[in-house]
C-alpha cells in the first residue's frame, strides 16, 4: 500500500515524492566496494574520482572512506543517498542528528570535484566557521580547499576564502559582499567570483524566512536625528484612549482625543505640519509596537535588532533611519548616523545568480511548495537512519496565559526531579529571561540562551542533554549543535551545574551518563506557546529523539497567546473545563483553532513573500541591464569612448595635458560614480512609488501593473541622466585632483537596513489584512 501511495504522490509531483531507489541502488553498490576502498594506501585513496565518477558507486566509498579515515565518522546510507540527491539539484529533508553537516560536505567536495566553485550557504557566522574547520581534514584528504568568511573578515580575507574550492558563508555575508562588489571602482578591489553553485544549510529557513526581509545596503550619511521630548510626549500616552493598534498589531495611529493631547503639548495644528506628524508617528510606533527584549536588545550602548526568525542578533542591521532613531531615542541613548539606500538584494536575486542550487534541512517539506515557487527546487524526504522513538504529547492548552505558566512551572518541576534534562523553547528574550526568574524562584537553576548570549550557544547546546539540566533557549532553528544524552552539563553563573554539583575536570564514562539519560526517558522538549510556522515548532521538537534517542515534547498553549489574539482575533477559545480547577481547555475545537491560526499566519508570510517577489521582479531585471553595463565600464574603456564622442575638444585638450591613461581613468571613476548615484535615486523614487501604488486600486487598476509602467520609463530616463551628469562633471572637473573633493564622494561606511512594513500602512500591511481576513472568513464559511 505505501509503494501505491508513493507512486500516486510521485505523479502527482507533491513535495517529498521524489523517487530514492535510483540513489539507493547506487549506495548498494558502494558497501560493496567498501572494503576495497579501505584496503587502498592512504596515497591512493583519490584513485579513480574523476569529474565524471562523481555521484557513482565508486565516488561515494571513496568519500566515505575518507570521511572515516579523517574525521572518525563513517556516513550511514542514508546521507549518502541525501548526497546523491542534493548532487541532482534537489533540497533534502534529513532529521535532526542524521548527519547533514558531513552530508553537505560530502556534496561540496562531489562538485567541487567536478571542477566547480561551491559556496556553501548557512544561517549565521558561527556556523560557517565551525564547520569548514570541522570538515576541513575531510577537503585536505580529497585534495580540495575550504574557507569561511565571517562578519569581521576583512576584504583581503573574504577575498582569499572565496579563492577556495569550497567557500563557507552565512547568507547576509554572501549578500552583502555581493551588494559592495556592485560599488567598486577598480575590478582588483572586486571580492565575489562568478556564481556557481549553492549548497544551502536550513534550506527553509534561508530560501523562506529569510526571502521576505531584503537585503538592503545603506551608505552612511549625516548623524541621525530624533526629538527625545517627542518620545517622552508619546510615552505619556494610555493605549485604547489616546491611541489604537489595529488587529494585527502592526500599525498605531493616534485617536481624537491623542491628537489633540499632542498638538496642545506640543502648541501646533499637528495636520499642517507633515514634517511633525512624521515625528509624533515615528515615535508613536517606536513606543507601542517595538518592544525591549523582543525586537531588539540594548547592549554597549547601543539598539540591536533581534532577527525574528533565528532568535539571534542581527549584525549591522537596523531600521530606516527615522523609526531607528525613535527608538534610540526611546531608550534615551544618542542617535546614530543616518544613511541612504544604496542598493537592495532579495535572497531570491541573491540565489538564483547561481546556475546550480541544492540544500539541506529538517523540515522541507511543509514549504515544499515554496521551494518549487520560487525557486523551482524539489524536496527529497530522507529517512532516519534508526526510526524515532521521541514521544510527542498532544498540546496542553489552557484558558489563559496565568493557567498555562502555572502549570509550566509545575511541569518543569515534576519533569527535574526525576534527573531528566529539559530543554524549554520560548519565543523571545523577554519570556527567556522572565521564565529563568520564575524558574529561580522555585529554586531552579536553569541555563538560558538567548540573543544576548549567542556566542555561548554551541557549549549551552551541547550540554543541553545532560542529567538535571534545564536549558531556556530562544528561537532553535539552525542552532546547529547535536543534544547528545548525558553530555557535559555547563554551569551557571556561580561555576556549578544545574544539579549543584562542580563541573569535573575528567569526561567520565560517557556511555554510562548517556544510558543514564535514557533510562530517564531521554531529553524533554518543552514549547512555552506555538511558533507562526509550524515548521519552527518542528525544529524545537526535533532538538529529541536523534539517531533513535528516546525523547519527548509538549507545547503549552494558552487562549491568550499572541498567535490567536493577533490571526484569530473574532474567534473565541472554548472555556476551560469546569471540572478541572488548573484551567485546561479540554475541548477539541481548542486544538482546531490553535491549527487554525498557525496556518493563516503561515499565510501571511507566504504572501510577504510571494509580494517581496513580485515588486522585485522587474527591480531584478533593470538591475541585471544596469550591472552589465557597469561591468562593461569597471573592465574596460567604455566610458572613455562614451565620453571622447560627446565631448571630443575637452577630452583631446585633457589627454594631451595629462596623458590619455589618466583621463580612460578619471573617466571611468565619473561614470561609475554618477550610474551609483542615479540608481540610488531611482531606487528611492520606486520606494516612494510603491508607498502609494495602492490607491491606484481605487480606479479599478492593478497595483502591480501600475507600478511596472511607472519603473521603465523612470529606468529608461536614469540612462540618460547618468549620460547627461558625467558629460556636465567632465566638462568642469580637475582631473588632476581628488574627484571626491569636487563632489564625487562615495560613503565611508556601510550597513544593513531591517526592511519591513511601512509603520504607517503600506502596502504589506493591506496585504496582511486582506490574506489574514480571507482565511478567517473561509474557516467561518466551512
Amino acid at each position: 500500500m505505501a509503494s501505491v501511495v508513493g507512486f500516486i504522490r510521485r505523479f502527482l509531483d507533491k513535495p517529498g515524492s521524489i523517487d530514492l531507489s535510483p540513489f539507493e541502488r547506487i549506495v548498494a553498490e558502494a558497501g560493496e566496494l567498501e572494503d576495497e576502498v579501505r584496503g587502498r594506501p592512504r596515497r591512493d585513496r583519490r584513485a579513480g574520482l574523476r569529474p565524471d565518477t562523481v555521484g557513482t558507486a565508486e565516488f561515494c566509498a571513496v568519500v566515505r572512506e575518507a570521511a572515516r579515515r579523517t574525521l572518525g565518522q563513517r556516513p550511514f546510507d542514508v546521507q549518502l543517498v541525501g548526497v546523491l540527491a542534493m548532487l541532482n539539484g534537489h533540497v533534502v529533508q534529513m532529521a535532526t542528528g542524521e548527519g547533514k553537516t558531513l552530508a553537505g560536505a560530502l556534496t561540496a567536495a562531489g562538485f567541487a570535484l567536478r571542477g566547480k566553485r561551491v559556496h556553501a550557504v548557512s544561517v549565521n557566522d558561527y556556523l560557517a566557521r565551525r564547520d569548514a574547520e570541522w570538515m576541513a581534514p575531510l577537503y585536505e584528504a580529497l585534495g580540495l580547499t575550504v574557507g569561511w568568511i565571517a562578519e569581521t573578515s576583512s576584504p583581503e580575507e573574504r577575498r582569499e576564502a572565496y579563492s577556495r574550492d569550497v567557500t563557507y558563508a552565512a547568507v547576509s555575508e554572501l549578500g552583502f559582499d555581493v551588494l559592495r562588489d556592485r560599488l567598486r571602482t577598480d575590478p582588483a578591489d572586486l571580492v565575489v567570483p562568478t556564481p556557481q553553485v549553492a549548497l544551502v544549510d536550513e534550506a527553509d529557513s534561508v530560501l523562506v524566512d529569510e526571502a521576505r526581509v531584503p537585503l538592503v545596503l545603506a551608505g552612511a550619511a549625516d548623524p541621525g536625528a530624533a526629538v527625545p521630548e517627542m518620545a517622552a510626549l508619546v510615552r505619556r500616552l494610555s493605549r485604547g484612549y489616546h491611541y489604537k493598534i489595529d488587529e494585527e498589531g502592526r500599525n498605531v495611529f493616534l485617536t481624537a482625543k491623542g491628537t489633540d493631547t499632542v498638538e496642545k503639548a506640543l502648541g501646533i495644528d499637528l495636520y499642517h505640519d507633515p514634517g511633525m506628524v512624521t515625528e509624533v508617528n515615528l515615535a508613536l510606533h517606536a513606543h507601542a509596537l517595538l518592544t525591549r527584549d523582543v525586537d531588539y536588545i540594548v547592549r554597549d550602548g547601543r539598539v540591536h535588532l533581534i532577527n525574528p526568525s533565528r532568535g539571534r542578533v542581527a549584525i549591522l542591521q537596523r531600521w530606516p533611519d527615522g523609526l531607528q532613531a525613535a527608538v534610540e531615542a526611546k531608550e534615551k541613548l544618542p542617535a546614530s548616523e543616518t544613511g541612504e539606500i544604496l542598493d537592495s538584494l532579495t535572497i531570491q536575486g541573491l540565489l538564483r545568480r547561481y546556475p546550480e542550487i541544492c540544500g539541506m534541512t529538517g523540515t522541507a517539506v511543509a514549504v515544499g511548495e515554496q521551494l518549487r515557487e520560487f525557486y523551482d527546487l524539489r524536496v527529497a524526504v530522507i529517512p532516519p537512519n534508526k526510526p524515532c522513538v521521541r514521544l510527542d504529547e498532544p498540546d496542553r492548552i489552557y484558558a489563559t496565559a496565568e493557567d498555562k505558566e502555572r502549570a509550566l512551572l509545575d511541569e518543569i518541576a515534576a519533569q527535574h526531579a526525576t534527573g531528566r534534562p529539559i530543554l524549554i523553547g520560548t519565543l523571545d528574550v523577554a519570556e527567556s529571561e522572565h521564565l529563568d526568574e520564575l524558574l529561580r524562584t522555585r529554586g531552579l537553576r536553569p541555563v538560558v540562551l538567548n540573543a544576548k548570549n549567542d556566542a555561548e550557544e554551541a557549549a549551552i547546546i551541547a550540554g543541553a542533554g545532560a542529567r538535571g539540566t534545564i536549558t531556556v533557549s530562544t528561537q532553535m532553528a539552525g542552532r546547529g549543535t547535536d543534544i547528545r544524552l548525558g553530555g557535559q552539563a555547563v554551569p551557571d553563573t556561580n561555576g556549578a551545574t544545574p544539579d549543584g554539583q562542580a563541573v569535573p575536570e575528567q569526561d567520565g564514562d560517557a556511555a554510562a551518563r548517556e544510558r543514564e539519560v535514557a533510562d530517564l526517558g531521554g531529553l524533554y522538549v518543552i514549547g512555552t506557546g506555538r511558533h507562526d510556522s509550524s515548521r519552527l515548532d518542528d525544529q524545537l521538537r526535533g532538538r529529541a529523539g536523534r539517531q533513535g534517542d528516546p525523547g519527548g515534547s509538549v507545547f503549552f498553549v494558552s487562549g491568550e497567546d499572541a498567535l490567536l489574539t493577533a490571526y484569530v482575533p473574532d474567534e473565541s477559545p472554548p472555556p476551560a473545563d469546569p471540572a478541572d480547577p488548573d484551567g485546561v481547555v479540554r475541548h477539541k475545537r481548542a486544538a482546531e483553532l490553535i491549527a487554525h491560526a498557525q496556518r493563516v499566519a503561515e499565510g501571511v508570510n507566504l504572501e510577504i513573500h510571494r509580494n517581496t517577489w513580485r515588486y522585485t521582479r522587474l527591480l531584478e531585471q533593470q538591475r541585471a541591464q544596469l550591472l552589465e553595463r557597469r561591468d562593461r565600464v569597471l573592465h574596460g574603456d567604455t566610458a572613455a569612448d562614451a565620453l571622447r564622442e560627446a565631448c571630443p575638444d575637452r577630452y583631446r585638450e585633457l589627454s594631451e595635458a595629462v596623458g590619455e591613461d589618466l583621463v580612460k581613468r578619471a573617466a571611468r571613476q565619473i561614470v561609475l560614480f554618477h550610474l551609483d548615484r542615479c540608481w540610488t535615486e531611482h531606487l528611492g523614487y520606486l520606494a516612494d512609488l510603491r508607498e502609494g501604488i495602492h490607491l491606484r486600486a481605487l480606479g479599478r487598476l492593478n497595483p502591480l501593473d501600475e507600478f511596472n509602467r511607472e519603473a521603465v520609463p523612470a529606468y529608461r530616463s536614469l540612462l540618460d541622466e547618468v549620460e547627461r551628469r558625467s558629460k556636465e562633471t567632465f566638462e568642469t572637473a580637475d582631473i588632476t585632483r581628488d574627484l571626491a573633493d569636487q563632489g564625487l564622494k562615495r560613503p565611508t561606511a556601510t550597513w544593513t537596513y531591517l526592511v519591513q512594513d511601512n509603520p504607517f500602512g503600506s502596502e504589506w500591511d493591506r496585504i496582511l489584512q486582506r490574506v489574514s481576513g480571507a482565511l478567517k472568513r473561509r474557516n467561518r464559511g466551512t
